[in-house]
């Protein structure tokens, strides 16, 4: 099943994006009559047959639809701070996608040690694990913002906070409720600051923890990642 990526699919007839036409003709070597797949990453899954195929502007028309394709009942959003090392953040998101995320933000915490990235790349990555892992669903991935001011974002799911240290936070298995939005808040290595804490459990956040291990930021959102996943299985 070869599946490409395009934002547009409401007509029947379809024009690939110049990279994925190049994809399709040039390395994959499909030629016209190929049967491929589309998705436009909003949960629509199309089986299409192409048209002419063209290295620049590969023409298809869509022979099949299905709508809100392994649509899940449950939302989950992973706000984390971003690590030093860019590529350990683009791991995790591959990875996330793969197992299915629906939003991500990044977090600027106090003890962050990034407080910028390139969105538009992390895009690119999203998209292609969609594509890896056959997904009709790309993550909304959200600029960095400040934690005091996503506090204030209103959310209707299930609200925790990770963090290292704490006698008061239960597993993230007691804690979820499986079939229901959620949204975890994972902190930056040096983790949470006291006075971030204290202000997400005013915001109604409940505090959690991944097991006796410590863990990498990365490694603590995809923990988290799998949790959720594994428990609406």
């Amino acid at each position: 099943m070869h599946l490409f990526y395009i934002s547009n699919l409401d007509s029947d007839l379809v024009e690939l994006p110049k990279e994925e036409s190049q994809h399709c003709t040039r390395v994959l070597r499909l030629t016209n009559g190929d049967e491929i797949h589309l998705a436009d990453g909003n949960g629509q899954m199309c089986r299409a047959s192409i048209v002419n195929a063209d290295g620049k502007a590969c023409l298809v028309r869509i022979t099949d639809r299905r709508h809100e394709y392994q649509k899940r009942d449950y939302r989950l959003h992973i706000a984390v701070a971003p690590t030093k090392n860019l590529s350990r953040m683009e791991w995790f998101l591959e990875k996330a996608v793969e197992i299915g995320i629906d939003e991500l933000t990044p977090l600027v915490c106090a003890h962050s040690e990034r407080d910028t990235l390139k969105v538009e790349r992390l895009e690119k990555i999203a998209v292609s694990a969609m594509k890896q892992s056959l997904k009709a669903y790309k993550p909304t991935i959200n600029e960095p913002v400040n934690i005091n001011k996503f506090l204030q974002t209103p959310d209707d799911g299930q609200k925790f906070i990770a963090y290292c240290d704490g006698d008061t936070r239960v597993s993230l298995k007691e804690a979820y409720k499986p079939h229901s939005n959620a949204v975890v808040l994972i902190g930056p290595e040096g983790d949470f600051s006291a006075t971030e804490i204290g202000a997400a459990f005013a915001a109604g956040y409940k505090p959690i923890t991944l097991g006796n291990s410590r863990l990498r930021t990365e490694t603590a959102a995809l923990a988290t990642c799998f949790f959720i996943n594994f428990m609406n299985e």
